[in-house]
């Protein structure tokens, strides 16, 4: 993994806006709607294609393919995965959350609001949510998906000029919210289960020549997820899940490898999520090159100042988000540069990639900025770490 020698790098979290007709592709695939295979990979090829090249004009230094395969970053995961089985159930992570127990009628309003969105881009019919659960061997049966999406990101590649290239890809810990255990003894056992199946996706991602991001919203959510745990109990239940992604990373070069929490989505009062000197030190744990996280959103800006009081391992890197996906208005550059130096004079500007917050164009059903704010946040981000790098290799 390449670091900042020369100037800072730029990158993102992974998710960037997809077309229209893209979405309705997608979802139409997810939904179990009627579609044409040939066309569906062609049109996920072309977008593929433009998205990388999107970047590269841009500006961004290690870039991904959007996502632009998946109808988000986490549901891509059920159809890889044998030993799922759905019931008539609604999801169970959909639970009331600190936040909103806290500010009923602004998460009411904003559920209504994210229905009204979310139907209007499910193709033909609105589909009520049903739960998937674990009821049987969990396996890796996604070699076929995995291996379209870096023969697609290889293509996009050819001609354009970035520094590397990574690809996204779920946590086990994740998963196990998702996907309820209905089989294994164990939680113990069913996160080996699901570290086990994820790691040939981890794998075939890292010999294919990329790098692997591995998303993990729920190191930080969990605690908002559980209003009633403590502090300390959040922090077991973070190390188990800890050692369950080191195990799916057995063997597999930490230099390869990024590992990255946030928040979600969630554009929302937010008022407690999980502070990160809670759980830094567990994050640190993690089998990884570089950390991926949430610092320019009102409630994570001040955060920086964790990284004074805590040691950064020597060979990893930071790669602290810079321009917000929770936040309408588009960042000055010079924000983004004063933010950038921040963190190069607590970790020293080698070691720190400038990027989002998380994702843009997650779900596709409107909990994000619009797409046009979204490439001017980005055009933000690269023009910030141009002015952050004159500063800090000046003469």
């Amino acid at each position: 993994m390449k670091s900042s020698r020369r100037k800072i790098l730029t990158t993102h979290t992974g998710s960037l806006p997809r077309p229209a007709d893209l979405v309705a592709v997608l979802n139409a695939k997810e939904v179990g709607e009627s579609y044409d295979p040939a066309a569906f990979s062609d049109r996920v090829h072309r977008a593929i294609v433009d998205i990388v090249r999107r970047q590269a004009d841009t500006g961004i230094d290690v870039i991904g393919d959007g996502e632009h395969s998946k109808v988000n970053w986490m549901a891509y995961a059920r159809g890889r995965l044998a030993g799922l089985e759905e019931i008539d159930s609604p999801p169970r992570f959909r639970g009331a959350t600190r936040d909103s127990l806290s500010f009923p009628e602004t998460y009411e309003d904003a559920r209504v609001m994210l229905a009204a969105r979310s139907g209007a881009i499910v193709p033909k019919r609105t589909v009520r949510p049903r739960a998937l659960v674990c009821s049987g061997p969990i396996r890796y049966v996604g070699q076929d998906e995995v291996r379209t999406d870096i023969e697609n990101l290889k293509a996009a590649l050819a001609g354009v000029e970035a520094e590397e290239a990574f690809i996204t890809a779920i946590s086990p810990s994740n998963l196990e919210l998702y996907y309820e255990n209905h089989y294994y003894p164990s939680a113990e056992e069913y996160l080996a289960a699901l570290a086990d199946a994820m790691r040939e996706e981890y794998k075939a991602i890292v010999d294919a020549g990329f790098l692997l991001q591995i998303d993990d919203p729920r190191m930080a959510t969990h605690y908002n997820r559980t209003p009633d745990a403590s502090v300390e109990e959040c922090r077991k239940f973070i190390a188990l899940r800890v050692e369950a992604v080191n195990h799916a990373l057995r063997g597999i070069p930490e230099e390869r490898v990024r590992f990255h929490t946030c928040y979600s989505v969630n554009v929302a009062p937010r008022v407690h999520d999980f502070e990160l000197r809670h759980f830094v030190d567990l994050m640190l744990r993690l089998r990884a090159g570089a950390y991926v996280i949430e610092a320019a959103n009102p409630r994570h800006e001040h955060e920086w100042q964790v990284w004074q009081h805590v040691d950064l391992p020597a060979g990893k890197l930071l790669v602290p988000g810079v321009v917000s996906h929770c936040v309408h208005l588009v960042e000055h550059p010079e924000l983004v540069a004063q933010r950038i130096e921040r963190f190069a004079s607590v970790v020293g500007r080698e070691r720190v990639i400038a990027g989002t917050d998380c994702g843009f164009g997650t779900s596709g059903a409107g909990d994000e900025v619009h797409p046009e704010v979204a490439w001017a946040k980005l055009a933000a981000l690269v023009e910030g770490a141009r002015i952050a790098s004159s500063r800090l290799w000046a003469a």
